[in-house]
C-alpha cells in the first residue's frame, strides 16, 4: 500500500536547495532565548518571497522552524514495542547522538525519520514541514535527508566520483562534477575520485559515504553507527575529521551509536534511550555529571555501587558520607529509606596514608592490583564494609600510579562524582535505577 502525503494543511516551507532537495537555510538568526549548552533546537528565519522544497514553491512568512522533529512517535514489531511515545527535536547545525544498548529503538527512530519504515504513530517534520503522520508519508528521496549507513552502501561498480554525484542528477553534468569534487575535497578524498570502493580502506569508504550524503546539501543528516566497522585507532581519527566536516556543513545531524564516549565526543546533545523510551536528554556534561537515575549514571562509565539507608540527609559509605540530592523526594529519601550510591572510579582519590599526631583518621584501603592503562591507572581496592564484609572498589587516577600490591592507600571521595538514587522509587519523586 503506497502512502500519499496529505496536502490540505498549511505548513511552512524550507530554504531553497539545488534540485528541490531540502537544504539548510542560508540566513539564520538566534532565537530570543539561548537553549542549554549552546544548542540551537529552533532557529528564526527571515521572510523570503518564495522558497522551494520537495513539495514545490510557496509563499512564506517569518516562522520559527526546526530542522527535524519527531513528535509522539510509537512503533511496534508484532508484540514488541520498539518505540513508546518518543519526542525529539533537532535545530540547524546541531549534532544529536542517540545512545543506548542494542534493541533500545534508536535505529528504528532513525529509520522512521528517514522514511525507511512506515510510521505507525506520531508525526515527523523536516524543516517545519510534516513529512509523515497518520494520514501518509513522503517518500525518503523527497524528504531532503542525507543518509550514511553502517556499511556505507557505496555502489561497487561506480567510481568514488560517480558514487558522490549519483544523487545530483538534477544538475547539469559540469555542475554535478564540480559539486561532487568539492564534497570529496571537503572530506579529503578528492585524490581518489577515479578509484573504486573495493580499493579503499574502511575509513576512506566512510568519508566517501559522508561526501555522498553531503552532496545534495541536505538540512538533515542521519548517520547509523557510522564508525562501528573501524578499528579503535582509525575510529578516533575518522570521527574527529567527521565532526569538523559536519560542523562546517551546517546540517542538523542525528547520529546513532552504542558507544557513550563517541556520543560525548560528537554531540551537542545526547538522547539516552532504554526499551523504546527516552531516559534523559541533555548536553554531555548533563548526562555524565547530573544523571537522572542509576541507568544513566552507569551507562556513561563504570561505577562502584553501594547500598545503604538514609540517615541525617545522606548515606554513610566506606569512603565517606554522601548527601541525598538537594531537591530529593521526601518519600524516597526519608530516614531509613534504602538507597543506592553510585561512585565513579575517578571520584576516588588515593594518597599514601598520612601519619603524625592530630592527623584525621583516613579511610584506608588495601591495594589488590594496579594496572597502567595509558592515560590512566586502574587500581583495584578492598575495604571493610563495617559489617564484617569486604567491598571491592575500582579507582581510576591520572597517569602512571602503581602502588604495590597489599600496600595501603588513603581514600578520599570527590562528592561531585557520587550519586544517590532510591532502590524503590515512589510514583511522584523517584526515578527507576
Amino acid at each position: 500500500m503506497e502512502y500519499q502525503l496529505r496536502t490540505d494543511r498549511p505548513a511552512p516551507a524550507v530554504a531553497p536547495s539545488a534540485g528541490g532537495w531540502l537544504a539548510r537555510p542560508d540566513s539564520m538568526t538566534a532565537p530570543p532565548e539561548s537553549p542549554p549548552c549552546g544548542a540551537a533546537p529552533v532557529s528564526l528565519r527571515q521572510p523570503t518571497a518564495r522558497t522551494l522544497d520537495a513539495r514545490g514553491p510557496e509563499q512564506v512568512a517569518a516562522l520559527p522552524i526546526e530542522a527535524l522533529a519527531l513528535a509522539g512517535v510509537s512503533h511496534r514489531f508484532g508484540k514488541l514495542t520498539a518505540l513508546d511515545d518518543v519526542t525529539l527535536t533537532l535545530g540547524a547545525g546541531e549534532i544529536v547522538c542517540l545512545v543506548g544498548p542494542s534493541g533500545c529503538g534508536k535505529s528504528t527512530l532513525l529509520r522512521l525519520a528517514a522514511g525507511l519504515e512506515r510510521l505507525q504513530g506520531g508525526v515527523v517534520r523536516v524543516g517545519g514541514r510534516v513529512v509523515a503522520d497518520a494520514h501518509g508519508a513522503m517518500p525518503p528521496e523527497r524528504r531532503g535527508i542525507g543518509l550514511v549507513f553502517q556499511d556505507y552502501a557505496l555502489f561497487p561498480h561506480l567510481t568514488v566520483l560517480d558514487n558522490v554525484r549519483f544523487g545530483l542528477r538534477h544538475l547539469p553534468a559540469a555542475a554535478r562534477r564540480s559539486r561532487a569534487l568539492a564534497c570529496l575535497r571537503q572530506v579529503g578524498m578528492d585524490g581518489y575520485a577515479g578509484a573504486y570502493p573495493h580499493v579503499l580502506s574502511g575509513g576512506q569508504q566512510q568519508r566517501v559515504a559522508l561526501a555522498r550524503a553531503l552532496a545534495p546539501q541536505p538540512a538533515v543528516l542521519l548517520l547509523d553507527e557510522p564508525f562501528s566497522g573501524l578499528d579503535a585507532r582509525l575510529r578516533q581519527q575518522v570521527r574527529d575529521e567527521t565532526l569538523h566536516v559536519l560542523k562546517r556543513s551546517g546540517a542538523a545531524t542525528l547520529v546513532v551509536t552504542h558507544d557513550p564516549e563517541e556520543a560525548m565526543f560528537l554531540a551537542d546533545r545526547i538522547v539516552l534511550m532504554r526499551e523504546g523510551r527516552v531516559v534523559q536528554t541533555g548536553c554531555p556534561v548533563d548526562l555524565y555529571a547530573r544523571p537522572v537515575n542509576g541507568y544513566a549514571a552507569s551507562f556513561f562509565g563504570e561505577v562502584n555501587r553501594f547500598t545503604g539507608q538514609v540517615r541525617r540527609g545522606g548515606v554513610d559509605t566506606p569512603v565517606g558520607f554522601v548527601a541525598v540530592p538537594e531537591a530529593a523526594c521526601s518519600c524516597c529519601y526519608s530516614n531509613d529509606a534504602t538507597v543506592e550510591v553510585l561512585i565513579r572510579p575517578e571520584g576516588l582519590r588515593l594518597e599514601p596514608p598520612a601519619g603524625g599526631a592530630g592527623a584525621a583518621l583516613p579511610n584506608l584501603a588495601r591495594v589488590e592490583a594496579a594496572r597502567l592503562l595509558g592515560r590512566t591507572s586502574l587500581i583495584h581496592l578492598s575495604m571493610p564494609d563495617g559489617h564484617g564484609g569486604i567491598f571491592h572498589l575500582h579507582a581510576r587516577v591520572a597517569g602512571p600510579f602503581l602502588p604495590a600490591e597489599d600496600s595501603q592507600v588513603a581514600v578520599t571521595l570527590d562528592r561531585r562524582q557520587a550519586f544517590v538514587f532510591p532502590l524503590t522509587p515512589c510514583e511522584d519523586g523517584g526515578t527507576l535505577t
